[in-house]
């Protein structure tokens, strides 16, 4: 019984990840349906959206997606119903799901039948369940009763995960009580990523450290290559400090003018110079119990930085022209993309600046060393795009997700979003109807695979189980020098693939002929030349 499974996952000590997954493909196999995706209600800039936070049978940008429930009637309308909600195919309400369907050979097929629920925690509404079929009529009363008894249990598996994140950040807070920091508790459920898309192990594990240090007043230093989001990280430092609730100052150290830098940072008085009419105070001021960010702080002159210092050593700052300091209360976030180290070395930064800016260096990983992210990253900006360009539905098709995960991305977060950005364009622009399903292929991503990572590398692919398989290159390389035959090494491979899928689905056949798109008949009788037991 599927209460029983739901029942024993919540008395395990599971990652949040992993038990939410479990949760989807389970009811994806109760219901026989061929996609299950659980979502969170957050606010947005402009409306409410839901973010997928779990999903089976979706492509696997789909997690990194963002569905504004103002764009989005068919989720609306589950969110403002008590009762589950039924859509049947020939609904004429736009499906956020069209084209985003994992089916064999990778065709989306838009004619489906779909049913959601809203789901609850302490009285309020907290997100939704959706399942969907590719088969009419799929869903009918007596799924609808399914659903909303089974409804209960999901939200019991959501506040479990909810009561283990807020235990974890009261530990947290309790460690920086005891260094003497306010003893501040983030909200339940506040894993708010920020507009951070993070799925592997790397990013899941900066967030974390990132949540740590905004609660304490340290400068932290953000460092990293062009692109990795440190403007982001920027952001979530404030908003996750005690501070979030002032100014967040941002300055760009290299585009400030030399001879105007000082003025801009630290403001000026009546007279100081040609053209100062009147007393201004300058960036540092106006981030006054907030937090002021100073980006490519690498580019800053030397006199500049001994103005800086002594800021960050005596709280105090003088405007330009005058005689008086003032006191200012401000954390600092530095960031940059150079080596500060070398530079010190080379006497292009200060050493003393450095150490006061650095108590708490943040690396920020360059893309191509956490792979797992770049489709859920791919799937965020594939939704922005589609809503800007007014498209149906923006998709990549298998081809175009391998080379994604084969390239090396030097430009990071940023380039892979232009990518995109120029893909969509160039797709949007060819069609002459734009409620057509749009599927982006290699060719419009225009990726230069010359140098640039399609050789030997190893990915990660998120499992339904929240696990994942390693994909490696050298491996088959080291295969095929040893001399072994294209027939021993498509066998192994072959075996490696239904063991594991036998594993992430407990043995079930059906399940795992499903997650290797096969028919299982035929994945029981390769398996017996396999000799796969």
């Amino acid at each position: 019984m599927l209460e029983t499974d739901l029942l024993d996952d919540l008395r395990q000590l599971l990652p949040a990840a992993v038990r939410l997954q479990r949760v989807v493909v389970a009811l994806r196999d109760w219901f026989e349906c061929d996609a299950v995706a659980l979502l969170a209600l957050e606010p947005g800039d402009a409306a409410e959206c839901l973010r997928p936070l779990a999903a089976a049978g979706l492509a696997r940008d789909a997690l990194g997606r963002r569905f504004p429930l103002r764009e989005q009637p068919r989720l609306a309308a589950i969110m403002a119903a008590s009762a589950a909600v039924v859509f049947e195919h020939d609904s004429r309400l736009p499906d956020p799901y069209d084209g985003l369907i994992e089916v064999r050979q990778g065709q989306p097929l838009p004619v489906h039948d779909c049913m959601g629920i809203r789901l609850s925690q302490d009285g309020r509404p907290w997100g939704a369940l959706t399942l969907d079929g590719l088969t009419r009529g799929r869903f009918d009363q007596a799924a609808r009763e399914r659903l909303a008894h089974i409804a209960g249990f999901v939200e019991a598996a959501v506040r479990v995960t909810r009561l283990e994140r807020e235990n974890q950040a009261l530990r947290q807070s309790r460690v920086t009580a005891v260094r003497g920091q306010e003893d501040h508790v983030p909200l339940p459920d506040a894993d708010d990523e920020l507009e951070i898309v993070a799925h592997s192990d790397t990013m899941r594990q900066l967030l974390s450290e990132s949540r740590l240090v905004a609660e304490s007043d340290l400068p932290v230093l953000l460092l990293g290559e062009t692109g990795v989001g440190k403007e982001l990280f920027a952001r979530r430092l404030h908003r996750l400090s005690a501070r979030r609730d002032r100014p967040l100052v941002q300055v760009n150290c290299a585009a400030l003018p030399e001879t105007l830098a000082e003025s801009e940072l630290f403001g000026h008085v009546r007279g100081a110079f040609s053209g100062a009419s009147s007393e201004r105070a300058g960036r540092v001021e106006a981030a006054q119990g907030g937090t002021l960010f100073l980006d490519e702080i690498g580019e800053l002159t030397l006199p500049m930085q001994a103005k800086l210092l002594r800021t960050l050593q005596n709280g105090e700052i003088q405007r330009l022209g005058s005689d008086r300091p003032r006191k200012v209360d401000v954390r600092f976030i530095a960031a940059t993309n150079r080596d500060l180290r070398a530079a010190v070395r080379d006497g292009l930064f200060r050493a003393d600046l450095y150490h006061r800016l650095s108590v708490y260096p943040l690396p920020i990983p360059p893309l191509r060393e956490h792979r797992e992210d770049v489709l859920p990253l791919a799937g965020r900006f594939l939704e922005i795009n589609r809503a800007r360009l007014g498209l149906r539905s923006l998709r990549l098709d298998a081809n175009a997700e391998r080379a994604m995960l084969a390239y090396t991305w030097p430009g990071n977060v940023r380039e892979l979003e232009h990518v995109i950005g120029r893909a969509a364009l160039r797709a949007a622009g060819a069609l002459e109807d734009r409620h057509h399903i749009v599927t982006l292929d290699v060719r419009q991503l225009g990726l230069d695979p010359a140098g640039d990572g399609f050789g030997t590398f190893t990915t990660r692919r998120p499992s339904d189980e929240g696990g994942t398989t390693e994909t490696d290159g050298s491996e088959l390389e080291r295969r095929t020098l040893a001399g072994e035959s294209l027939r021993t090494i498509t066998e192994a491979a072959q075996r490696a693939c239904i063991r594991h899928a036998l594993q992430r689905t407990q043995g079930n056949w059906s399940a795992a002929a499903r997650l290797l798109d096969t028919d299982p008949s035929n994945l029981h009788k390769l398996a017996r030349r396999l000799a796969v037991k």
